[in-house]
């Protein structure tokens, strides 16, 4: 029998009956993803579910992107250094996605967010728990955020045992140490619980692999990655600020923060300022 022109004619072999087996949407909880957008908006606005959508796809990537940081530090903890490489290129391309992904919020107009932005009333992003732990655990740490979450104790349990642990930064240099490059006892043993601040006895440390990269190839590319996670978080900071800059202009954010200006301080955060503060270093 010749098939229609442009139709494709369904395989002998390709189940139908899934009345006692497993579909796509089973296995994947659709009917738990595809009914969790639910706009608050009277009249219903249309726009309210772009806005939705964007925030609640972010937060799945961020799910995945912290499950692969918690990987990473775990690798490197046990010297696995080429898988836990490999943990950090799929983070990379997380974020690749989280940044593109600002793109579909930038068609929502001042007009059209006016029309539903009420309705957020005191949510915000900034209440984003796992953009929390993704900046505890890259070593970002602020004891402040965690009263944020005074009100869900399973949350504020889970951060606040991030807070207590080392950052991937940290197990990198004990894994540097233990590869026997000079990282000083001071940062081996620092408190774990504070936020990463330069340390300038340990330029000279990056600056020997970078130097040597033929030597310490391993140790030299780990550090590009490391850039590379930065580099594009940052990126994903600016576009933020763009996209609210662009929807809201100068208001405050529906949080209580200042919006743009409180989102522009976050571009002076750094999580590994010695492989910045090392290329001034190079070939000097």
């Amino acid at each position: 029998m010749t098939e229609p022109e442009n139709t494709r004619s369904l395989e002998a072999t390709v189940q139908r009956d899934f009345r006692q087996a497993m579909s796509y949407g089973d296995y994947l909880r659709l009917d738990l993803v595809l009914s969790a957008q639910q706009p608050l908006s009277a009249p219903p606005r249309h726009d309210e579910l772009l806005f939705i959508i964007q925030h609640q796809t972010s937060e799945l990537w961020l799910k995945l992107m912290l499950h692969e940081l918690r990987a990473a530090r775990e690798l490197l903890r046990t010297d696995e250094l080429s898988p836990a490489l490999k943990c950090l290129a799929r983070v990379k391309h997380i974020q690749h996605t989280l940044i593109e992904q600002w793109g579909v919020l930038t068609t929502l107009t001042p007009s059209e967010y006016a029309e539903f932005r009420s309705f957020l009333q005191s949510s915000s992003g900034f209440q984003s728990w796992q953009y929390r732990a993704v900046e505890f655990i890259l070593g970002n740490k602020n004891p402040d955020m965690l009263q944020v979450f005074d009100h869900d104790p399973d949350t504020h349990a889970l951060l606040a045992t991030l807070m207590d642990e080392p950052t991937l930064y940290d197990e990198f240099l004990r894994f540097m140490h233990r590869r026997g490059h000079a990282v000083p006892q001071d940062i081996l043993d620092r408190d774990v619980r504070e936020a990463w601040q330069l340390h300038q006895t340990l330029v000279p440390v990056f600056a020997s692999v970078y130097e040597h990269s033929h030597d310490y190839w391993q140790e030299y590319e780990a550090c590009e990655a490391l850039v590379d996670v930065e580099d594009n978080f940052q990126l994903w900071r600016f576009r933020h600020l763009k996209t609210v800059e662009r929807i809201i202009g100068s208001k405050s954010g529906t949080g209580g923060s200042s919006g743009v200006p409180f989102l522009r301080r976050a571009l002076d955060l750094t999580f590994f300022p010695e492989l910045y503060a090392v290329r001034a270093q190079i070939g000097g």
